[in-house]
């Protein structure tokens, strides 16, 4: 997951040096710009300036080679729109729209193989005000983005494949991302939901499928502990 720069914020300096760079074109700057005014962090509050970098970065470098430099500053300003569109923010101009969404999440996850933007379809195939309900797709995006070794998409993916919803019940191999994810997300704020899915699916199991999805989760685990 990308994070913003480690930089003090609050120098005004800084905040001239990164609007310079931003209208030079320099992607990073706007990035960090918009975290700055996604969050309200060294200025004021303002979602209608942070989409206006995050969308920046995202139409003017919409087919930056997956593998360069800036590849992941321009997929996470994608994720960045994709939420502001699935949810809006009336408030700065910006309205739900469902497709939209979908469109520039779709872009991040299949052009530029993003953990989050694959997370995000995965999550929106099981919407029936967002995609529909469709658990075979589901699983495919969330996989992807297990695979890469992302908390709430092994969740997901876990509870899944333990409740066969859908799709074929596979409750060893739920079991076992829905233990790997427990495992992944200690300590951060994804722990609560995760844990408690994760304690939930341990609860209602037979114990031979625990211990299999434990010996699974210890041996498998680490491959897919990088986010």
């Amino acid at each position: 997951m990308l994070d913003g720069a480690s930089v003090d914020l609050s120098s005004d300096n800084l905040l001239y040096a990164l609007q310079d760079a931003a209208e030079a074109g320099q992607p990073i700057a706007m990035w960090q710009l918009g975290l700055m005014y996604e969050s309200g962090v060294g200025v004021e509050k303002d979602p209608s300036r942070a989409f206006h970098y995050f969308s920046q970065i995202a139409n003017n470098h919409a087919d930056a080679p997956p593998r360069s430099l800036d590849a992941d500053i321009v997929a996470q300003s994608f994720v960045k729109m994709g939420d502001y569109y699935l949810h809006g923010v009336p408030d700065a101009g910006i309205y739900a729209d469902t497709d939209r969404a979908h469109a520039l999440m779709m872009h991040a996850a299949s052009y530029f193989g993003d953990a989050d933007a694959q997370y995000r379809v995965g999550v929106m195939f099981l919407d029936p005000e967002a995609l529909g309900t469709n658990p075979l797709q589901s699983a495919r995006w969330l996989s992807l983005a297990a695979r890469k070794g992302h908390p709430g998409a092994q969740a997901r993916l876990g509870a899944l494949l333990f409740n066969g919803e859908g799709i074929e019940a596979q409750p060893v191999e739920g079991l076992m991302w829905l233990n790997i994810a427990a495992r992944r997300a200690a300590g951060t704020g994804d722990e609560g939901w995760i844990r408690e899915m994760a304690e939930y699916a341990m609860s209602a199991a037979q114990q031979p499928h625990i211990e299999a999805a434990l010996r699974a989760a210890d041996t498998l685990g680490p491959q897919f502990a990088e986010y």
